[in-house]
């Protein structure tokens, strides 16, 4: 996951130095907007890339599969002379963002137990945040090229660490593999666990043994009526459509609450909200490192306060940073300040900061881990990623034209506008997930219990040989 903070920390230096009379690459806004932004589209291809490779050759491989775009990416960047090569080379990039970005909490839920799961899900962003602090303090020093010739080297260990990882315990039970799956999980967890365990292996048996049944007992045409029939079934769901609709909103104001237009846009923020005299480059890395420190305390209050007391925390929190600085750089720029110094907007800047890496980073993941049942985990999830990247392809594409012509103090109040919408939603219809386990999260939206019928009867939207994707497990995923 570190990889995605590089990516995305990479367009902060990269476009600036473009914009230079003597580079190799000239751009425009436009351009240098479509370089930072084109990473939504590919994370889409990405995300319904991975789930065919997660459920047919395992956790593992998939996430070997998706290094190889990372790395074809840093080596385009590293040896381009236009701007169709660099933009090949993100879309690479960001296919390999889209299939990670499904691949890091799968892994993190499938590997962790509940009682560890949050903060495990919060070092996603913690690792992102290293990877945007390393990269920004690269581009202070170093040339683009050589910038990305040291990320492609740190993907290259991101490699080495993956293949001597061990698979998934719950895809290893889910191929009918339990022994090396009992192996697998106590490794990972000691043997504190063997209820959830058992209760894992369980499930996939009787879901093996059902699915069994139907392929031997229905023809071709049957099974397509089953699945027609399953699906028109699923989509009236509680449990289906009420996670779905909760993500959207949950995706869209961490996207819309300023990540990556702070990690894409670093220098020009600082220099419409302090100006250009200042140190910036100083002030970029001092930013990052209190990232990681924010996203380090993080980690651990995420295991002592409930989910969604920490979300209206730090999104109001986020709130009251846009709308204080959009009406400081409307104040300083119509010249009503009676007092002014740079350290109040890179104080404001830093409150920022401390709300994203704290609350509107972490907390997506963390809930989009929690919150999914898990036998739509595929469909649900990948439709909810589907806002995820479009809104970050809006969200960085849309920043010149939005400061040009709105000011930052016009394009920070938008944002406001989406971020308190999406928290409204969320405040009505997201349900606390802290210390429950995903099967009681999703008897909560269904307003019953699974009986031992409905459980075995269950079957995946893409169980079919020839549809292959995950299906349901009793792992805590996405």
């Amino acid at each position: 996951m570190a990889s995605h903070g590089l990516v995305m920390g990479f367009a902060a230096i990269l476009l600036p130095q473009l914009r230079r009379p003597d580079s190799i690459i000239p751009i425009d806004d436009t351009a240098g907007s479509w370089i930072a932004s084109i990473l939504g589209f590919a994370l889409v291809a990405g995300n319904f890339i991975v789930p065919t490779i997660m459920a047919k050759y395992g956790r593992r491989t998939a996430n070997l599969v998706s290094i190889v775009p990372m790395i074809v990416g840093w080596f385009c960047i590293i040896t381009a002379t236009n701007i169709t090569v660099l933009l090949i080379a993100r879309f690479l990039q960001g296919i390999a963002m889209g299939m990670s970005a499904t691949l890091g909490p799968v892994l993190i839920g499938e590997y962790t137990s509940p009682s560890n799961r949050g903060a495990f899900l919060t070092t996603i962003s913690l690792t992102i945040a290293t990877g945007v602090l390393v990269v920004h303090t690269l581009g202070s020093y170093l040339a683009w090229q050589t910038a990305a010739l040291v990320c492609a080297f740190i993907v290259f260990v991101d490699l080495l660490i993956v293949i001597y990882s061990p698979e998934s315990p719950s895809w290893l039970a889910d191929q009918g593999r339990y022994e090396d799956s009992e192996k697998v999980f106590r490794w990972l967890r000691g043997e504190s666990e063997d209820e959830e365990l058992r209760r894992m292996i369980e499930t996939s048996i009787i879901v093996r043994e059902s699915k069994a049944d139907a392929n031997i007992s229905q023809s071709f045409t049957s099974k397509m009526k089953t699945q027609i029939t399953y699906i028109s079934t699923t989509v009236r769901k509680k449990e289906f459509y009420k996670p779905i609709f909760i993500m959207i909103h949950i995706y869209t104001l961490g996207q819309w609450a300023g990540a990556n237009i702070l990690a894409a846009y670093t220098l020009d923020i600082f220099s419409h909200v302090i100006g250009s005299d200042a140190n910036i480059s100083l002030l970029v890395i001092t930013l990052d490192a209190q990232r990681i420190i924010s996203n380090s305390v993080a980690v651990y209050v995420i295991k002592k306060i409930r989910r969604r007391t920490m979300l209206f925390i730090t999104v109001g929190l986020n709130l009251f940073a846009f709308i204080t600085t959009a009406g400081y750089t409307y104040a300083k720029g119509h010249n009503m300040l009676p007092y002014d110094h740079p350290f109040i907007g890179i104080l404001l800047i830093h409150i920022h900061m401390f709300t994203i890496a704290t609350g509107t980073v972490p907390l997506p993941f963390i809930i989009a881990g929690e919150l999914f049942p898990l036998e739509f985990r595929s469909l649900a999830g990948g439709f909810s990623v589907l806002f995820l990247s479009s809104n970050l392809f809006i969200t960085v594409k849309t920043v010149p034209y939005l400061f040009k012509n709105f000011g930052i103090h016009g394009a920070y109040l938008i944002y406001s506008v989406v971020v308190g919408y999406c928290l409204v939603i969320a405040w009505w219809f997201l349900p606390e997930t802290k210390d429950r386990t995903l099967q009681e999260i999703e008897d909560e939206f269904r307003g019953r219990p699974m009986s031992p019928e409905e459980l075995k009867s269950t079957q995946s939207l893409t169980s079919l040989k020839y549809m292959n994707k995950d299906r349901r497990c009793s792992s805590p995923v996405i």
